[in-house]
């Protein structure tokens, strides 16, 4: 199950890629999840504890970050996998929904899918010069489990406010626990790609088995019990991530050359700006919702995903200017740049397994199974499925194809991974052209076209942070690390919109367009491979 900004291990493991830190970290030892300030002549890691026990192989204090992940993840992708679905099911069920239309439903899944990348940026931020990435994880996963536990009150207030409580907590969350996996491994190498191998697994397993348990729960007795489920996942990790707070040692904590009365008046101008832009937001949304501000969410979500790509161009344009870097670099940045296009178009196509094919599995799918009808949702655990099953062959085949000097290049793999994508809409395509409610076809065709779209996920995964490392001036890799997660985040919320066009378009004729759109960017990106290339100076 894919979220963006990978490392170069995913090139030898192959594994789900995850949010990692997205900004210089600082680090200092401490015993407890309390905030300590060292002096920076400090040393730059901290060292975790070692009683002799390993997990796989590895300090132990990697299974306290592996379970937190998991539990994180089956709460993330089990209410994931439940909210297009509520939102668009009509109040006047036996089990109602919010009865919205599939535009607008669509709109605020995208909103919400890529605020949670984009919130990954002041969640590192705040690791790395307030509290700590441990203090950030613990503070960020109750916030994760409020915002669950408040979307499983019956209201449409409690639905919102709960989903921008998972926003924030995500966004503190996930960038930091994949800095402290980091941390465990101080001399880097193999064996540092080993352990986030075992740790994406923990994530691929958190992805199979939430949508599994939430849309038994929510689809066949009660929403709000789906979503209160997510949020005991979310509780069981926070309990393990304390209980197995001594296997990390002295890792994670604030380390920072600010005495504590400065890092308290940066807090204080930090939060009292964030009031000051949440109160705007919320004065906003209430002018809206009164009808002073006539525009529509489907507005909303359209002109943030222009008004973001417009300023990523000015930025790429500021940069190549008026950034005072070489020929060369501004070469490298322009990769960057088509990369960042590239990654914003899969995921636009990959991320409607939340919208339109979940809406296709429950409108046009025949899920009779063994005289059962199985939840919609459900189909949702079968790409992290085939993630754990197709990662260790992949990781395998990049190594083998390595080891002839044939392994494909970056700007390859992107043109692979948007090739699998599409593949998989004109599958789905090609079954939706003869489905109706009254005639229904198998959940086959998700199968074979999630199948296709995991081996354009396991293609296209290795390009992210190695990528954007190696090709980053050194002054400006936290700020392109950022563009990539902002990619990733473009990428969601237009796989909203797109699929808020099943309200006028028949599926097949959407599965099609969209095939032939991700396709054609996919053979685009194939044709110019090379010079794409020559254009990284070698740096592959």
């Amino acid at each position: 199950m894919a979220d963006s900004g990978t490392s170069q291990l995913l090139a030898v493991s192959g594994l789900d890629p995850n949010i990692v830190s997205c900004a210089p970290t600082y680090r200092g030892p401490s015993s407890t999840l309390e905030q300590k300030s060292v002096n920076s002549s400090s040393p730059t890691g901290g060292l975790a504890a070692s009683d002799g026990r390993t997990f796989f192989g590895h300090p132990w204090g990697l299974s306290t970050l592996f379970f937190t992940e998991m539990w994180e993840r089956f709460s993330y992708y089990g209410m994931r996998a439940l909210l297009t679905l509520f939102m668009t099911t009509a109040t006047i069920e036996s089990n109602p929904g919010l009865g919205l239309d599939v535009p607008t439903a669509g709109a605020i899944y995208g909103m919400y899918t890529a605020l949670v990348y984009i919130m990954a940026l002041p969640g590192g931020w705040i690791a790395d010069n307030l509290w700590g990435q441990r203090k950030a994880i613990w503070i960020g996963g109750w916030i994760i489990a409020l915002g669950h536990f408040t979307m499983a009150v019956p209201s449409n207030f409690t639905f919102f406010l709960g989903l921008v409580f998972i926003i924030c907590g995500t966004g503190l969350l996930k960038p930091n626990v994949s800095t402290i996996v980091g941390d465990l491994y101080p001399e880097g190498g193999a064996r540092r790609d080993a352990g986030f191998s075992v740790f994406y697994m923990g994530i691929n397993l958190g992805a199979f088995f939430g949508p599994l348990i939430t849309g038994w729960l929510g689809e066949g007795y009660h929403w709000h019990w789906g979503f209160g489920a997510a949020g005991v996942g979310m509780v069981l990790g926070l309990i393990q991530y304390r209980i197995g707070q001594p296997h990390l040692g002295d890792i994670g904590h604030l380390r920072t050359d600010k005495t504590p009365e400065e890092v308290a008046a940066l807090s204080k101008k930090f939060f009292g700006s964030l009031a000051a832009v949440v109160t705007a937001v919320v004065a906003f949304a209430f002018l809206v919702s009164n009808g002073t501000i006539a525009v529509s969410i489907i507005q909303i979500a359209q002109a943030l995903g222009y008004s973001v790509l417009i300023l990523v161009a000015l930025y790429f344009v500021y940069v190549w200017t008026l950034g005072g870097h070489t020929p060369e670099e501004n070469k490298r940045m322009a990769v960057i740049f088509w990369l960042f296009l590239m990654i914003a178009v899969f995921w636009s196509g990959f991320e409607q397994a939340g919208t339109s094919l979940n809406l296709f599995a429950r409108d046009l799918t025949d899920r009779t199974m063994f005289g059962m009808e199985i939840p919609a949702s459900t189909l949702q655990s079968i790409n992290a499925g085939f993630i754990i099953l197709l990662a260790p062959v992949f990781g395998m085949l990049w190594v083998w194809l390595d080891s002839r000097q044939v392994n494909p290049s970056i700007p390859v793999k992107a043109g692979l991974g948007l090739l699998g994508l599409a593949m998989g809409f004109f599958v789905l395509a090609w079954g939706a052209a003869n489905a109706s409610p009254d005639s229904l076809v198998s959940p086959s065709w998700l199968v074979v076209t999630y199948f296709l779209h995991t081996v354009g996920e396991l293609c296209i995964s290795p390009i992210g942070l190695s990528a954007i490392t190696k090709l980053s001036p050194t002054r400006r890799v936290g700020q392109m690390m950022g563009i990539w997660f902002v990619g990733a985040a473009l990428g969601n919320l237009f796989a909203g919109l797109v699929a808020g066009q099943l309200e006028t378009m028949m599926p097949a004729d959407l599965f099609r367009t969209v095939a032939m759109i991700i396709g054609g960017v996919g053979i685009l990106a194939l044709v110019v491979s090379q010079p794409v290339k020559k254009m990284m100076g070698g740096r592959e």
